[in-house]
């Protein structure tokens, strides 16, 4: 069984995965990079599985990894069956508040597949990806909202699980702002 992949193992083979969707690409880097960042916001035993995760929270968009059209379940199921670690696997499955869409979607079953992880590393994995936009450009969390809900239509599934998962991704950001500012003074 592969142990967790080094932040640059998880790059190539996101970059394998993910290059030919340009955009897609484009925001994956920048979030790695984000979650570079703020990896003091997290115990230091845990900050490279920040990184790794960053780097790999969106294969699931990739058609070689697409099954169910839920980016999140199709990303975790690919590094399952990959052999990688279940934390891993659990942390891109949950990223970003996911339960909400994958509940619009149906498939809450088999999200629950993977134990969900409230903790500094899954507050600090949603706050780069919310924080991140379409195309690599830092954002703030309402304008990264904003931006998603004109990119969909107000009624798809996406639209509405971002709109009910407000709160729960300003909580994670707000507890990692708060964790990344007591790194500084300790």
């Amino acid at each position: 069984m592969p142990e967790t992949p080094t932040p640059g193992e998880a790059r190539s083979l996101a970059q394998q995965l993910l290059e030919p969707l340009h955009r897609r690409w484009a925001h994956v880097q920048a979030v790695a990079e984000k979650a570079r960042e703020l990896s003091p916001a997290v115990d230091e035993q845990d900050r490279e599985l920040l990184v790794v995760a960053a780097w790999l929270h969106d294969i699931g968009y990739s058609p070689e990894v697409r099954d169910t059209g839920s980016h999140q379940i199709d990303g975790a199921a690919y590094l399952e069956r990959q052999g990688y670690p279940d934390r891993l696997c659990a942390l891109v499955a949950h990223h970003s508040a996911a339960s909400y869409e994958v509940a619009h979607r149906g498939l809450a079953d088999r999200l629950a597949h993977w134990e969900c992880e409230r903790s500094p590393v899954s507050d600090a994995l949603w706050t780069a990806d919310m924080t991140t936009g379409p195309a690599g450009q830092r954002m703030g969390y309402p304008e990264r909202l904003e931006e998603i809900l004109e990119r969909y239509e107000p009624d798809s599934v996406v639209a509405r699980a971002m709109t009910a998962a407000r709160t729960s991704i300003e909580i994670a950001i707000d507890q990692t702002t708060i964790r990344l500012e007591r790194a500084k003074f300790s």
